[in-house]
């Protein structure tokens, strides 16, 4: 008893649906399911990537901030596989894998992981300053701190993804404002660097000026003393010529 429906020339034995495909060949099918998922997993990484908090390469890699140094190029590799552009078709996918790469750089740099590593702690002694003022108000951390003590509670808590979370939302606080005070540490310094380079100008500007009004000075100064000297000489030798004449006497009548 074949399958109902038309067959081909071979016979009732050819297959008539996709049904009939999958329970055929199985391995092919679960293997175009596995490859379908593979995709699609490809397209969630990037779009992961791309909204992550760009200032932290940690969120980048998806890597949390106490992290052994070690995890971090064995991430970086299994992502960027994963977004490649070669093999994953979404349409930011170049972007999300310069992103990692740029994080993988930053976290290797061992100056900037410091400094990133900086902010990050202070923001993780922002969330516990937080968290121990709330536990004053909290009956059960209250009693489990008079049972097992408070540091034992407070190290159970940090092992919690609560934990995390909090640092995570603190340390993008703390970042941002941070580079915000950096940018206008550096648009300040920019706007002085260029007053100074404006007033330098001016003055070079005055200096070349006042070169040429010397210089116009000296010039009319040769002049001027040339028209003196002309002028004196000439002065002089008509005093001579009126000192040489001499009008005639005239004789007194007879």
């Amino acid at each position: 008893s074949g399958p109902s429906g038309p067959s081909g020339p071979s016979g009732p034995s050819g297959p008539s649906s996709g049904q009939d495909v999958d329970s055929a060949n199985p391995q092919a099918s679960l293997k175009d399911f596995y490859a379908d998922m593979k995709e699609v997993d490809r397209e969630n990484e990037v779009m992961r990537i791309l909204g992550a908090f760009r200032l932290n390469p940690y969120e980048i890699l998806g890597l949390r901030f106490d992290v052994d140094p070690k995890e971090v190029p064995r991430t970086y590799r299994k992502a960027s596989l994963a977004v490649h552009p070669d093999k994953c078709t979404h349409a930011k996918a170049s972007d999300a894998f310069e992103m990692l790469g740029q994080a993988h750089r930053d976290l290797m740099d061992e100056e900037k992981k410091h400094r990133l590593d900086l902010v990050l702690g202070m923001a993780r002694d922002q969330v516990i300053k937080e968290w121990k003022k709330s536990a004053k108000n909290d009956a059960a951390s209250q009693l489990a701190a008079a049972l097992h003590g408070i540091e034992h509670v407070m190290g159970t808590w940090m092992d919690t993804e609560e934990f995390h979370e909090a640092w995570k939302a603190k340390g993008r606080d703390v970042l941002a404002k941070t580079e915000w005070r950096k940018r206008k540490l550096t648009q300040r310094l920019e706007e002085e660097t260029g007053r100074a380079k404006e007033e330098v100008r001016k003055q070079k500007l005055e200096a070349a000026e006042m070169k040429v009004k010397q210089k116009t000075w000296e010039d009319a100064r040769e002049e001027r003393v040339g028209s003196w000297r002309s002028f004196a000489l000439g002065d002089k030798k008509k005093k001579k010529k009126e000192k040489l004449f001499r009008p005639p006497k005239t004789k007194a009548p007879v």
